[in-house]
């Protein structure tokens, strides 16, 4: 297993080690050793999965304290172009962003910890995209900022994706009142 840090400290790409041969493939996808050696020391409580047409975006969420949640998410089928902001107060890489495309054919995964918010876009139809959280859902806890806010100026490639309701009545980034501290 591979750990590489991005241009955000605490926000982790993890590439597995991938055994292939003409059966298929094999990888461990979570070794708790592994991940608290890589400086991962979060107990996982809660996993969730969805699956989503191309062109889906859900985001940019988040679960504000006490119910914050560190994702460990992987693509199972399919793409996304996967999205991480810095929301924590006082960081000094508040209100950046980093990217990265997951998909079933690279196997990697992004480790998001608590304090950032989250979301994705899919780029491939039928996309099963997976995480493992470190806290429950709690309702009275969520948060969401605007996928295409202009002072985050996030690159999706995509233009008019598709969104929930919910996606598109999200607060701005600069009316957005962080609980997060770093």
């Amino acid at each position: 297993m591979q750990i590489i840090k991005t241009k955000i400290p605490d926000l982790l790409i993890i590439k597995p080690d991938v055994f292939e041969d003409d059966r298929g493939y094999f990888f461990e996808s979570y070794n708790r050793e592994k991940f608290v050696q890589a400086g991962i020391d979060y107990k996982f409580v809660q996993d969730n999965e969805s699956k989503s047409q191309k062109g889906v975006l859900r985001g940019l969420h988040f679960q504000n304290p006490p119910y914050a949640q560190g994702k460990l998410v992987r693509v199972m089928k399919g793409a996304v172009l996967d999205v991480a902001v810095d929301i924590r107060k006082n960081s000094p890489t508040y209100g950046k962003w980093a990217s990265i495309e997951l998909s079933e054919s690279n196997k990697m995964m992004y480790w998001i910890p608590p304090g950032f918010a989250h979301g994705f876009v899919t780029l491939e139809d039928n996309t099963v995209f997976f995480y493992k959280c470190t806290n429950v859902y709690n309702k009275q806890s969520e948060g969401s900022i605007r996928w295409n806010d202009p002072a985050l100026n996030i690159d999706w490639k995509t233009k008019n994706p598709i969104l929930s309701e919910k996606d598109k009545i999200t607060p701005s980034f600069k009316n957005f009142e962080s609980k997060f501290v770093f």
